[in-house]
């Protein structure tokens, strides 16, 4: 991508799209275009038609979305799914009608069956029946992909879909009812830590398998793909490494300093048993992970601690 292109990032107040903001700002985009949710709601179809034409930019990327763990997504499929949609639809109708080259949609490992065949490779979409605890937010990513696939070809535009794992990092939602598990881990030990408890209880038997990805390794993947990657196929970017529920527990209440015990609540729901991305293909393109799940974990807590205090 050239420097002087003007970059719209959908999303760019939230984890993901403030990330690859400041990525592309290190590396001397200038031109970059963000609205809030309070300036541009993204399910107007109107507003935003009317704003996107008017900033007509050349690349577009969607980070935007409405995101959440197994207890928001079991509450609100429908919002889950019709805000989404809603998102997805207008941004690309927007590019469309104004014919922007390179488009970069985000989509989620929710969109593969809830027991595909490990690792996940790209193929496996559509093979087999969902999760039912997010099916709302994966049919809805499901169609984003299918959409840019009808887009490219239908009209020629040549945009491109990845599929990110897990994510953390900084700017991560640690609200209890609405964050996805890791964010979740790190709020439920430090309360407990403030608070002296001497127990946390947490969801499911801890059995499930998990892959984290560190939020600034998929900026950089997501710059890599725009200017290295050209396909009608979605593609996964994922880290590699897997890791059970109780052992991420373990971890999390050790950098957090909690020092009691950990319950499981086995009348709650695992979710997926497990989930790790096939990321081959784009490591055969040159991008790997550079971030170790401890050091980005601990990296996070800081964070974290920093934010209460701001």
């Amino acid at each position: 991508m050239d420097k002087n292109s003007r970059i719209y990032i959908a999303g760019h107040r939230g984890m993901v799209g403030s990330a690859i903001w400041s990525h592309l700002n290190d590396l001397g985009f200038h031109q970059l275009i963000g609205w809030s949710h309070e300036e541009l709601d993204l399910t107007d179809r109107e507003k935003t038609l009317e704003a996107i034409m008017q900033a007509n930019p050349d690349v577009v990327i969607i980070a935007a979305a409405r995101v959440g763990g197994i207890g928001a997504n079991s509450r609100l499929p429908v919002e889950f799914l019709n805000d989404n949609i809603r998102i997805q639809l207008n941004i690309l109708e927007a590019a469309h009608k104004i014919n922007v080259k390179k488009l970069l949609y985000l989509g989620s490992s929710c969109i593969y069956p809830k027991f595909a065949q490990q690792p996940i490779k790209e193929e496996e979409l559509l093979n087999g029946a969902l999760e039912e605890t997010n099916i709302g937010y994966a049919i809805a990513k499901i169609s984003g992909v299918i959409n840019l696939k009808s887009y490219r070809s239908e009209y020629g535009h040549r945009w491109i879909s990845a599929m990110p794992t897990n994510l953390y990092g900084p700017n991560d939602s640690y609200d209890l009812e609405t964050s996805h598990v890791l964010p979740a881990l790190i709020r439920k030990f430090h309360d407990a830590k403030v608070e002296g408890s001497e127990v946390v209880t947490l969801w499911g038997d801890g059995s499930p398998l998990r892959e984290f990805l560190h939020v600034d390794d998929l900026a950089k993947a997501c710059v890599f793909l725009l200017d290295n990657y050209d396909s009608d196929s979605h593609i996964n970017v994922g880290f590699g490494k897997e890791i059970s529920i109780k052992e991420l527990a373990s971890i999390i209440s050790r950098i957090v300093g909690f020092v009691g015990t950990i319950e499981w609540d086995t009348s709650r729901p695992n979710g997926t048993p497990r989930k790790l991305m096939d990321s081959s293909k784009i490591n055969s393109l040159g991008w790997k992970p550079e971030i170790e799940l401890e050091v980005g974990i601990a990296d996070t807590y800081e964070e974290f601690k920093s934010s209460l205090n701001s």
